[in-house]
């Protein structure tokens, strides 16, 4: 089945057909790196790698950009608050960003451009658009003139007048319109800047991406992703000096925007003060549990968040692994991140991903394929339908673990594994010696800890409880 995707710009499903089918070109917005993240930050990392996935089954190569915003004037004021160097907090939140999204399974992208290290191309894009008559100096800023653009506003789908209406609009007498916007702005003596022909100043965020993704991806791209709060301003704005700075060409061929978490009804932003951080969760739930959650519903829809969600998933990727259990092959207990046998991939499981990334009926197929494992008899039979299992979980980033891990990792209160393998070999001891007290006692100290046993034809095995 041929790959079909959501354009927001567009507001309909279509096939995907790239500019160069040998090198598929995906930049998505990655984080503002001032704070650890929410699982709202999580949902469009986890989205865009299960696209990516999904690209890399297609094509031989998919070069996938995802930034980072190291230079915002949120950073100024976490950095002035913490009495810390701007480049000392970026670089903390941009490793904890890394080590948060790589918890919930995802895959690095080809590249991770920063802001500051690209500032020579935004400054040669801006002074494209001022030569072009694109964009303005005026007080020690650069402005771009929204209506020398006349498709601003297409992705949006808003007059320009709707989109100044329903918008906060910085009011400012430099401004030729109000919904001009800054590419460039003035820093004093205490905020980081660069020289520039307008004075030492930063640039603003929406010219930010579109000179990371001219220089590491081209002037067009295949897609651009990010989350649905991001379509107003900024990729309206991206859109608008991208085309301008290149001729009227647009910028990517799909818009793809994931939708929002909601915690209690509303949406998940940390000016709302409703977060829960990826690392929050990270202490209570496994991030393949996390994972699956983010991924139950289909990724355009608004997901609810809330501990009911958080069970259910734990119940449901258990009994994944579950599956994988009851059969005895080396190979599962190895680590994976993508399928290593695409012939194995289920049919239905890759059609379901290719349909616009329904994840819903993805993850339906594979406890359809759990069943089978179970209804298959031991052996060959049953070691391949755990082989497709894997394979087409791994499509989307699930049963990355080798089984045994899955079930021994916890948190690291209480026994080690040394001390359960100690204590049930004790027990198993005491039940060759037909001393059942004390077998049923070590089993109740054992669940006591949190560990739960399960006897079974070749021996006892273990979990930690959840």
């Amino acid at each position: 089945m041929a790959l079909a995707l959501f354009d927001s710009k567009q507001s309909i499903q279509r096939p995907f057909t790239p500019e160069n089918p040998e090198t598929v070109t995906l930049y998505v917005c990655g984080p503002t790196v001032y704070n650890r993240i929410h699982i709202g930050n999580g949902r469009a990392a986890v989205v865009f790698d299960l696209l990516y996935r999904t690209l890399r089954r297609h094509y031989p190569v998919v070069r996938y950009a995802r930034n980072f915003t190291d230079v915002d004037d949120k950073i100024n004021a976490a950095a002035a608050a913490e009495g810390i160097s701007i480049g000392e907090l970026t670089e903390r939140y941009a490793a904890a960003y890394d080590e948060d999204v790589a918890a919930l399974g995802t895959l690095e992208p080809t590249v991770k451009p920063r802001a500051t290290e690209h500032i020579g191309e935004m400054i040669a894009m801006i002074e494209s658009l001022i030569a072009s008559g694109h964009a303005y100096a005026a007080e020690g800023h650069v402005l771009f003139a929204v209506t020398t653009d006349a498709a601003y506003g297409t992705l949006a789908r808003r007059a320009l007048e709707d989109m100044i209406a329903g918008a906060r609009v910085e009011v400012a007498p430099y401004k030729r319109h109000p919904a001009d916007f800054v590419l460039w702005k003035p820093s004093g003596p205490e905020l980081p800047g660069w020289d520039s022909p307008w004075g030492r100043g930063r640039p603003g965020w929406h010219i930010e991406c579109s000179a990371m993704i001219e220089r590491h991806l081209g002037p067009r791209i295949d897609i651009h992703g990010g989350g649905a709060d991001l379509k107003f301003p900024h990729h309206e704005n991206e859109a608008a000096q991208s085309r301008c700075a290149h001729g009227g060409q647009e910028l990517t061929n799909f818009w793809v925007h994931n939708g929002m978490v909601n915690f209690d009804g509303e949406k998940m932003s940390k000016s709302l003060g409703n977060i829960v951080t990826v690392a929050e969760l990270r202490d209570r739930y496994a991030g393949e549990t996390l994972r699956y959650a983010l991924l139950s519903a289909h990724y355009r829809s608004t997901l609810a968040w809330s501990e009911q969600l958080l069970e259910s998933a734990t119940a449901a990727v258990d009994r994944l692994y579950t599956a994988l259990r009851t059969v005895d092959d080396p190979a599962l207990e190895e680590v994976l991140s993508e399928p290593s046998d695409l012939a194995a991939l289920d049919p239905a499981v890759a059609a379901a991903l290719d349909d616009d990334l329904a994840t819903p009926a993805a993850l339906a197929e594979l406890h359809r394929l759990a069943g089978a494992v179970h209804k298959a008899e031991a052996g060959d039979g049953q070691r391949a339908a755990a082989h497709r299992l894997r394979q087409s979980a791994l499509a989307l980033g699930l049963l990355q673990l080798p089984v045994a891990a899955w079930f021994t990792q916890g948190g690291t209160d209480g026994l080690d594994d040394a001390a359960i393998d100690a204590l049930i070999a004790e027990r198993q001891a005491a039940r060759a010696a037909k001393d059942f007290a004390t077998a049923d006692r070590i089993r109740d100290e054992l669940l006591g800890a949190g560990i739960e046993l399960e006897d079974t034809p070749t021996g006892p095995r273990w979990r930690r409880a959840r």
